[in-house]
């Protein structure tokens, strides 16, 4: 019996996908029922998990040339599950269930804008013949696994300090309305797909990680991921806000033109 190695392959990118959405599904778990510190702190290395193996099914489908329709579809039901419904019942039985019914809706939003954001990327990803696009210099809305790390670190932030944070409800609901707003909104995040190493590319870098790595060393990784993250958000907008003023120059530009001719 031969074994279609190219067939093979096609698996491997979905075996790394299934992976992530055990982690998603299992932190889920562990949010029921009697809960803990320790059990909301291991939910959220479940969904780190989740991050790792989401970040690698990509890889290892361009790497092996498997990409696919197939893939895409499968790739964001995982992250609707890991990346949305898991950190949004992680959130909710860690802060937001003080508010009771009022906290249900707001978990809720967080997983109903992920899931918008999922289905736009998936009808901007295709082509008309329904192949998966080459992947752009910018992404529409905020990455939905970006948005879950901010709430994750959080959560790991102030397992590893013993803090309150938890109890301070107002600013968690501000958090998860800001992230949901990112995730179904038009700013354009950069996906650095397109990232050359030249000189300019390995300062940024340095400066992120170096930055990054003083703050892990310092206190922990989790503080290293919540700069990271916030400093993408302030990019994103960043370059919005300034591209929005250009075009705006331009067009007040090309209305003197207009009038002096």
């Amino acid at each position: 019996m031969k074994v279609n190695l190219r067939k093979t392959l096609f698996l491997l990118p979905s075996l790394f996908t299934l992976s992530s959405i055990f982690c998603g599904f299992y932190a889920v778990v562990l949010c029921l029922g009697e809960v803990d510190s320790e059990s909301f702190y291991r939910a959220s290395l479940l969904i780190v998990f989740a991050m790792f193996f989401d970040l690698i099914d990509g890889r290892v489908a361009r790497l092996t040339k498997t990409q696919s329709a197939f893939g895409v579809q499968i790739d964001s039901l995982a992250d609707l599950v890991s990346f949305g419904v898991a950190p949004a019942v992680l959130v909710y039985r860690w802060s937001l269930q003080t508010m009771d019914t009022l906290g249900v809706l707001l978990a809720f939003v967080f997983v109903a804008c992920g899931a918008i954001r999922l289905a736009r990327f998936n009808v901007l990803a295709m082509n008309e013949s329904g192949a998966p696009k080459k992947p752009g210099k910018y992404i529409v809305g905020l990455p939905i696994p970006g948005a879950a790390g901010v709430l994750v670190s959080l959560v790991v932030a102030n397992h590893v300090v013993a803090g309150t944070l938890h109890a301070q409800a107002m600013i968690v609901v501000a958090v998860v309305v800001t992230l949901s707003f990112f995730m179904v909104s038009t700013i354009k995040f950069r996906s650095f797909k397109d990232m050359k190493l030249n000189w300019r590319t390995m300062a940024m870098l340095t400066i992120a990680l170096g930055s990054s790595g003083a703050l892990a060393i310092l206190y922990h990784p989790s503080f290293a991921l919540v700069a990271l993250l916030t400093c993408y958000l302030a990019m994103g907008v960043a370059e919005t806000l300034f591209n929005l003023s250009r075009r705006g120059l331009r067009r007040r530009r090309g209305v003197e033109d207009e009038e002096e001719a």
